[in-house]
């Protein structure tokens, strides 16, 4: 499973707001409602975020494993 939740870990550490995302940086509300609910998102969302936030997808995704 995808789990985004090293993403809103960067943007605290960042001091990055969802607001100047959408607003300021063009990402979709939609986009960040699909990572709150954990949904999948393309690369290309992926890549654009990266370079907003200067950082590396591991900042962004992790990879958990299924326990079953």
């Amino acid at each position: 499973m995808i789990s985004y939740a090293p993403f809103f870990e960067t943007l605290l550490r960042k001091n990055v707001t969802e607001y100047h995302l959408i607003f300021k940086q063009g990402i979709h509300a939609n986009t960040i409602h699909r990572m709150k609910k954990g949904m999948p998102v393309t690369t290309k969302t992926l890549d654009t975020l990266c370079c907003i936030l200067d950082c590396e997808l591991s900042d962004i995704v992790v990879y958990i494993k299924d326990t079953e």
